[in-house]
């Protein structure tokens, strides 16, 4: 009698891919940042997020929407995260060391990728807390620099330390073999705190509303018809930001209809 042989086990072609890591950095005892390795097959626009995550205990992957903060032409991915103690998976994460493994998700989504915006002269992206990670994408791309002659970049901690990931990102930017040319003056870069004192203080929602960041930049007010604006930072933030743009006369845009700003909506909800 002959035996019917196995059918081979299904692989599931959506399932998460597990990478290693291969640099941590702490920040705070709040901040830390990390690099996987990337799949060759992986593709992604600058500024879109992904999901990552652990196994649990019980085989299923834990997994969070993360921001990839390295831009799409890096043989490696970053990602900027913030500590959670009794976080499910940040609880966790935050332990990696270099050789650990971290699933990474397949299908890279996000509405932070300058294909959502009508061109324009200057780019605003405003951050706060962890979300200035897509806009860690989107300042190493060479297509930011020829869309527009200058780039806004905006962060908002509650101290001065967990500004240390952008400031040394913007600082960076000059030294980049690949964009540093084209960097130029074009950047302005402005950090304010909540808490701590700081030579900028106050929330951006207040500073724009007020006129102080303007001021303190030495340019004019948001304007339809030369500035488009990408808006990164907690619900609260994202929502306060929108109707200050939608105020000064700015349209919301997305992937399908690109227009004056945008927001991620995966982390507005």
């Amino acid at each position: 009698m002959s035996q019917t042989a196995a059918a081979p086990a299904k692989v599931n072609p959506n399932a998460p891919t597990a990478e290693k890591v291969l640099a941590v950095e702490h920040y705070t005892d709040r901040l830390f940042r990390f690099r996987l390795t990337r799949p060759q097959s992986f593709r992604f626009r600058s500024g879109e997020f992904i999901m990552i995550g652990l196994p649990k205990e019980d085989g299923k992957p834990l997994l969070r929407a993360y921001s990839i903060a390295s831009p799409s032409w890096d043989e490696e991915l970053e990602f900027y995260s913030i500590k959670v103690p009794d976080g499910p998976l940040t609880s966790r994460l935050q332990k990696i060391q270099v050789g650990d493994e971290v699933l990474l998700g397949k299908k890279p989504v996000g509405t932070l990728v300058l294909d959502a915006l009508k061109p324009g002269k200057r780019l605003y992206l405003f951050s706060t807390g962890t979300g200035f990670a897509p806009f860690a994408s989107v300042l190493r791309d060479p297509e930011t620099y020829e869309k527009f002659d200058e780039i806004i970049a905006t962060h908002t901690c509650r101290d001065v330390a967990e500004l240390t990931y952008s400031k040394e990102l913007v600082g960076s930017l000059k030294d980049d073999p690949l964009i540093g040319e084209m960097v130029g003056n074009k950047v302005k870069y402005f950090a304010s705190t909540t808490r701590e004192e700081s030579p900028a203080m106050g929330r951006i929602t207040n500073l724009i509303e007020t006129g102080d960041l303007f001021e303190h930049l030495g340019i004019n007010p948001l304007n339809p018809e030369t500035d488009r604006v990408m808006i990164c930072g907690s619900n609260e933030m994202i929502k306060d930001t929108k109707e200050l743009c939608e105020k000064a006369g700015l349209e919301e845009g997305s992937n399908a209809k690109p227009a004056d700003f945008v927001i991620e909506k995966a982390f507005a909800g």
